[in-house]
């Protein structure tokens, strides 16, 4: 009679146990098919020593075991959202005990910024490099990898002075990673801080990071960190005809998810291109609550150099792309706004160049608007009357309002924006022309949320 090889425990555990017992659970694939490898190898092993080992009895032993522990979580979590004391709370960057063991003997390429720190503000390179993770390459994004450079700048190939790591742009030409520049990597770790607006574009960043992976069987893995716009969505829903590296899913502008549950969202809908999917984990972050607020540890780009500026920034950044400065070149980026044609404004400003802007729009011109770095509210939506009202103040017979690029209608991801400001339309009556498509997208957005909302 023939004997069977016994089928080794870790092939057990990966392939065939875990899998079936969690198919049906809304769990994350860190937690599936990472997390309890250890603590299941001893109970298979015992029960292969008393001659038990049965992988359908275990089956049932681990969706209880994994019931537990989401409710575990859930009540932390609710424990946490009641608690002002914020010291539970950790970024996926400060739990390196759910990650490090992942790039153990591993070749890593980092996709990361000036934001990519720990809690103690040591940066996620050096930490890494000091737990013997072998480097090959960091990936900067736009801004560059100490986030110095302008909006649009482009950003050059380098080497990291302290680490001695060669850096990759991933902006200008070189948005997605060549498979040459993948070769011989084993794992991408991304670990940037977002703002949670479609076109801030380190999601599109993320997007194409995703899709040179899947084209390269390289592995995906995020650090999540909070999104300041979580909790809630907004905004119109993006149009095929105005995907671009500012806005390449159909999302509204603030969509309401971390970094991590969104790359998630564009993998599970499988919206990369050619339909491909990344093998792509998420390392969670502890204690984050969707509807709290959690301070950046650095800037997320030069012009959002506050909590107010990033608060203000999905709503005053349609400026962008018409005649009406958002305060690049002052003190003030995305916290006031103005044109030499609204004279009718109360605030006075000059755009000059400065760290965050060489060459600011409008520069040197005498500009009239508001100033809102003293504005009282924690915006939770889009508030676009100080768009109406820059519209209707504008007086320039030898410019149009838009920009002749139509690059407002790329930000607002439709042409309907624009259309419906030139008709004369409300604050109130363009919001509730976005409900159909924030409605549909929320379903979407459902499947995906794994913080409490």
């Amino acid at each position: 009679m023939a004997v069977l090889e016994p089928i080794p425990v870790d092939t057990v555990i990966s392939e065939t146990i875990i899998p079936n017992a969690t198919e049906s659970l809304p769990i994350n694939t860190i937690i599936r098919e990472r997390l309890f490898l250890l603590s299941l190898e001893k109970a298979i092993f015992l029960e292969k020593y008393n001659g038990n080992f049965k992988p359908v009895n275990l089956i049932a032993k681990i969706k209880d075991l994994l019931l537990i522990v989401l409710i575990y979580f859930g009540f932390s979590q609710m424990n946490f959202a009641q608690n002002t004391d914020q010291t539970c709370f950790k970024t996926g960057a400060d739990r390196p005990e759910l990650y490090l063991p992942l790039l153990q003997n591993r070749t890593v390429a980092i996709v990361t910024n000036q934001t990519g720190l720990l809690k103690d503000r040591t940066f996620l390179v050096d930490f890494l490099v000091k737990n013997n993770i072998k480097i090959k390459s960091i990936f900067a994004p736009e801004h560059g990898f100490r986030g110095d450079a302008d909006a649009g700048e482009h950003v050059k190939n380098g080497v990291d002075t302290k680490t001695g790591i060669p850096i990759i742009s991933l902006y200008g030409d070189n948005k997605k990673p060549k498979p040459e520049q993948l070769k011989g990597i084993d794992i991408v770790l991304f670990d940037i801080q977002d703002v949670g607006v479609r076109f801030y574009t380190y999601i599109s960043t993320l997007t194409y990071v995703m899709e040179a992976g899947a084209e390269n069987g390289v592995e995906v893995i995020v650090l999540d960190r909070p999104n300041p716009h979580d909790g809630y969505i907004d905004g119109p829903v993006l149009k095929d005809q105005w995907k671009s590296f500012v806005g390449m899913h159909n999302v509204p502008v603030v969509y309401g998810l971390t970094i991590g549950e969104y790359g998630n969202m564009v993998n599970g809908e499988k919206w990369l291109k050619n339909g491909v999917q990344a093998k792509y984990t998420l390392i969670p972050m502890l204690g984050y609550h969707k509807k709290k607020r959690y301070g950046v540890l650095d800037k997320p780009s030069p012009n959002l150099p506050n909590e107010k500026s990033i608060n203000l920034y999905p709503s005053l950044c349609f400026f962008e792309g018409t005649q009406v400065s958002v305060g690049r070149g002052t003190d003030f980026p995305f916290q006031i706004f103005g044109s030499p044609w609204t004279k009718n404004l109360p605030y006075k400003f000059t755009p000059k160049p400065n760290f965050g802007a060489k060459d600011p729009f409008l520069n040197g011109k005498l500009c009239y608007g508001e100033n809102l770095s003293g504005y009282p509210e924690d915006l939770r939506e889009l508030n676009i009357d100080w768009l109406i009202k820059a519209y209707k103040s504008y007086r320039n017979p030898a410019q149009n309002f838009f920009l002749k690029n139509l690059f407002f209608d790329k930000l607002a991801g439709t042409a309907e924006l624009r259309k419906q400001m030139l008709a004369g339309k409300s604050a109130a009556e363009i919001k509730d022309s976005w409900k159909k498509g924030l409605e549909d997208f929320q379903k979407i957005r459902t499947k995906y949320v794994m913080y409490k909302d």
